[in-house]
């Protein structure tokens, strides 16, 4: 079964998009979907690009790319986040809006997939024109969300304080304030408690239930972490506090290590006052590229897509990989990996805690009535660990890989909406 589209040559699977279409056409093929069935979940329902012009702060022009896929409906409305990066384009926004699909379904949450994003590198632009380009952007995209339609949050260079321009430029075009637009919003917004830590504490439950279905122990656990953002600062101080000895971490500037365990609160400082973890004093520096091939007990990929590849998977020494990021893992490095016995829990469902907690905001925000921390967290926990202990059962029970089972899963569940949503004439 073919999903490559006119125009397209097969070749190596190792964009984001490759890698979303190779996994949907083995989904495709265990469940025994038609051509046409296939085609219809591979292909996004909408797309928009749009041009957004900055007046910077010393007067000059400037133009950027903007985009939103809404890759599938048929579950609910779509669900996605914003991304800023000079490495935004359209075919990363449509691989990350399918996975929002899987992984939407897999939770069981009422969503299709979206994602959207501005090439724009944010950390070379004051706030006021951050602001300004977030305003233009929710402006030309605003017919196309709304809080039954498409509800966008944070992603990689966006925070709350943009779901705050966002919520008010799409508020002050519709006469009335709308706080389901967005989710990942400031507390005093009608954002949720907890919220900004979802995705990096639904990877730690996760990855200790791991542990502990591999039998690891975890007061004697090793891992690595690439990344310190959004994900993989909060998941490291997370498995710290459970017990796990996190001996390397790394950021876009460079790495650390120190096999007696780096003191992660303390790095967490040392990050605030520098902007990196490089220079920490309690930990020696490391070839960023070498930290995925410690041997240790976990590696964590909590950056961005396509680091562990055909070319590194074979030296990679830890027996379980949790994916913190989306797309970390390119098909090739999947084969190599399961053919050596590596358990690699797939993106869709490690990292599914923001978007479970921003259904949380959502449902919140509509019945106007807001959860204790406590609530939330109890929440996140059980349905994480819920959707763990299917998935691990399914996959042992199949004999597949998890991410073969999971992706299986979601797609199963996608494709029966579909079906029983039928074809408007």
């Amino acid at each position: 079964m073919s999903l490559i589209t006119a125009g397209e040559t097969h070749h190596a699977a190792t964009s984001p998009l490759d890698a979303a279409r190779h996994q949907l056409r083995e989904a495709a093929e265990h469940l025994g979907l038609s051509e046409p069935e296939a085609r219809a979940l591979a292909t996004p329902r909408r797309e928009l690009t749009v041009t957004i012009p900055l007046r910077r702060d010393d007067g000059s022009l400037e133009n950027f790319t903007g985009y939103r896929v809404q890759h599938n409906l048929s579950r609910g409305p779509a669900k996605g986040g914003i991304r800023y990066s000079p490495m935004v384009n359209i075919d990363e926004v449509r691989a990350l809006a399918m996975w929002m699909t899987w992984k939407c379904a897999l939770l069981n949450v009422p969503y299709g997939g979206a994602k959207g994003g501005v090439t724009i590198d944010p950390r070379a632009y004051s706030t006021a024109e951050l602001e300004r380009v977030t305003r233009r952007y929710t402006s030309e995209i605003s017919h196309f969300i709304g809080p039954d339609r498409d509800i966008p949050a944070p992603d990689i260079g966006t925070d709350e304080q943009t779901m705050a321009w966002m919520l008010d430029t799409f508020s002050v075009a519709a006469g009335h304030t709308v706080l389901g637009v967005v989710t990942g919003k400031p507390l005093e917004l009608g954002g949720s408690r907890g919220r900004a830590s979802a995705t990096s504490h639904g990877l730690g439950h996760i990855t200790l239930a791991a542990l502990g279905s591999l039998r690891l122990d975890t007061a004697t656990a090793t891992a690595a972490i690439q990344g310190f953002g959004k994900v993989g600062r909060d998941a490291a101080l997370f498995l710290a506090d459970a017990g796990l000895n996190i001996v390397a971490v790394s950021d876009q500037y460079g790495a650390i290590h120190n096999n007696a365990g780096i003191d992660v609160a303390a790095l967490a400082a040392h990050v605030d006052a520098t902007g990196s973890v490089t220079g920490f004093p309690a930990a020696d520096p490391l070839p960023a590229e070498q930290l995925l091939e410690l041997e240790v007990t976990v590696i964590i990929p909590a950056a961005v897509e396509g680091v562990l590849t055909a070319e590194n998977a074979p030296r990679v020494r830890a027996p379980l990989i949790v994916e913190g990021a989306n797309g970390p893992t390119t098909p090739e490095a999947d084969a190599i990996l399961e053919a050596r016995g590596t358990t690699v829990v797939p993106d869709i469902l490690a990292n599914a805690g923001g978007v479970l907690v921003s259904y949380f905001e959502w449902v919140q925000g509509n019945q106007a009535y807001w959860w204790t921390e406590e609530d939330v967290a109890q929440r996140l926990r059980s349905q994480m660990l819920a959707a763990w202990n299917y998935l691990s059962q399914r996959s042992s029970r199949d004999h597949r890989s998890l991410r073969r089972t999971a992706t299986a899963v979601a797609v199963e569940r996608v494709a029966r909406a579909h079906r029983l949503r039928g074809l408007y004439p």
